[in-house]
């Protein structure tokens, strides 16, 4: 019997000076880990403390990343999508027929399912966020996720997490990391929050361990062979959970091998809100995924990167409004145009800017709902 070995993933090599090597555009291979990058550009955003803080503590707040009133808007929205009452505490909790039990997971975990909106690509290409980004990875070639916001009630009733994950009862914070921390050669993944409103102990939201990211190589070498390697298994005391700061329109940014996770909302009528944002370098040679990436763009389709984005089960956003104006910042983030090619300017590529989109909702511009 002949034995076939599976076929191995290609690898892309990103667009830039640093080799940067991945085949989904999530993770990323390089000769040296984020951590212990030396940077060969000037910091834009980040000041040198911010840096030293990422890098020994593996996350980083940039103050009003986007100005608070974007932020509160994008708050607005996240209400409006979803055809909920911010004043009606009650309608948070009515219960809908869902298509599976993942979407009933994302119902309670209050994940919105809107992924186009221009106050998300206003968010997305906003120039103090790139440069944070471009900060982090010492590479200005890079892609925007197509990701979500989160809109997170208190969590009982039909929200309550024990619905679906009973091993959620408890108060303490599950942690976890974004990436299999038993390989040897550990891949690079960056991911990113904007805070929509003012976070607060009892609204739970984004928690972290700084410290066992500070020592996880030694800390390693001391777990037993058949360790968890996406939920470490901590003594609290020793390696604390720590809860950051945040307040509207604050970016959170984190390394992927920093354990973390969502604390329940355990407020009377408090929520917990954020955009989902984060960039990386550009697969620009990777034609199928910039293709998909553009397409999910220029018709509002959901993205395809993440199994857990599923669009919105009572009106796609394909049908509420047109499609999001993009800056020619936005065009490099999103993979319509190159970093490297000039910009199409002909009246074909100039064309789609003033398209109107499939949507047949009000027209929505950065300014706010009309």
């Amino acid at each position: 019997m002949i034995s076939v070995s599976p076929r191995r993933a290609h690898l892309y090599r990103a667009a830039g000076d640093h080799p940067y090597f991945s085949g989904d555009g999530e993770t990323y291979l390089a000769q040296h880990t984020l951590r212990e990058l030396t940077k060969s550009r000037p910091l834009r955003v980040l000041s040198e403390e911010d840096f030293a803080h990422w890098q020994t503590y593996g996350y980083v707040v940039v103050r009003e990343a986007v100005p608070a009133e974007h932020a509160r808007r994008l708050l607005d929205f996240a209400w409006q999508f979803q055809g909920l009452d911010p004043l009606d505490p009650a309608g948070w909790f009515v219960d809908r027929p869902f298509r599976s039990e993942l979407d009933r997971r994302l119902h309670v975990y209050g994940f919105v399912e809107a992924y186009h909106h221009q106050l998300l690509w206003d968010s997305r290409q906003d120039q103090r966020v790139y440069d944070a980004f471009v900060d982090v990875w010492d590479c200005e070639e890079l892609w925007v996720t197509l990701d979500r916001l989160n809109l997170n009630p208190p969590n009982r009733g039909s929200r309550d997490r024990a619905l679906v994950d009973p091993a959620e009862r408890g108060t303490e914070v599950r942690l976890h990391w974004d990436i299999d921390t038993s390989l040897g050669v550990p891949p690079q993944r960056v991911q990113g929050i904007i805070a929509l409103n003012e976070t607060a102990p009892e609204t739970g939201g984004f928690h972290c361990s700084p410290e066992l990211f500070r020592r996880f190589d030694a800390w390693r070498l001391a777990q037993p062979a058949d360790r968890d390697p996406r939920r470490p298994d901590l003594d609290r005391a020793e390696l604390p959970v720590v809860r950051p700061e945040l307040h509207p329109g604050d970016l959170l940014i984190w390394n992927g091998l920093l354990a973390h996770g969502v604390a329940r909302n355990l407020s009377e009528q408090g929520v917990r809100a954020v955009q989902y944002l984060s960039m990386m370098p550009a697969l620009e040679e990777h034609e199928r995924l910039r293709e998909s990436r553009v397409d999910s763009w220029r018709h509002l389709r959901t993205p395809h990167w993440n199994r857990t984005l599923v669009g919105d089960p009572v009106l796609h956003e394909s049908k509420r409004y047109p499609t999001a104006r993009l800056t020619e910042l936005g065009r490099k983030l999103l993979g319509l145009d190159s970093w490297y090619e000039p910009v199409d300017l002909s009246a074909q590529a100039a064309s789609w800017l003033d398209r109107p989109g499939p949507g047949t909702g009000p027209v929505v511009d950065s300014g706010g709902l009309r």
